[in-house]
């Protein structure tokens, strides 16, 4: 089965190659790619209008094989995949921590911390 997922693999990478070779070597309405690599040239090829013909069916042979690659990858990886109980929820553990203690501080030092604060900022406002 890892020998047909590795196969499905290599042609998807190399058709999405082809996709993207020929989409950009395919004539525009403006001046792309296609017009650059061939304004005249693939028209004595390829015929006057074998070209866009024959690019069209690259491109259109290029995508189903993408596509049946992408079909037969995500049908490969269902089965591959071990069987999960539980769902995420199954991961957690039953323990919890102990809630750490608060720290008690005296009254009158929190008292005098916030008579400090309100003296400093009467002495900076003067």
């Amino acid at each position: 089965m890892n020998y047909i997922l590795t196969i499905a693999i290599v042609l998807q990478v190399l058709s999405a190659l082809a996709i993207i070779v020929l989409v950009l070597l395919q004539h525009g309405k403006g001046a792309d790619l296609g017009a650059a690599f061939g304004g005249g040239a693939s028209g004595s090829l390829f015929g006057a209008s074998g070209s866009a013909n024959f690019l069209s069916r690259s491109t259109a042979v290029a995508a189903t094989i993408f596509f049946c690659s992408t079909l037969a990858l995500t049908v490969g990886a269902k089965h591959n995949r071990a069987p999960v109980s539980g769902g995420v929820l199954g991961t957690i553990s039953e323990t919890t921590a102990p809630a750490p203690e608060p720290i008690k501080a005296p009254v009158e030092k929190i008292a005098n911390l916030l008579h400090k604060i309100k003296f400093r900022a009467r002495i900076r406002t003067s």
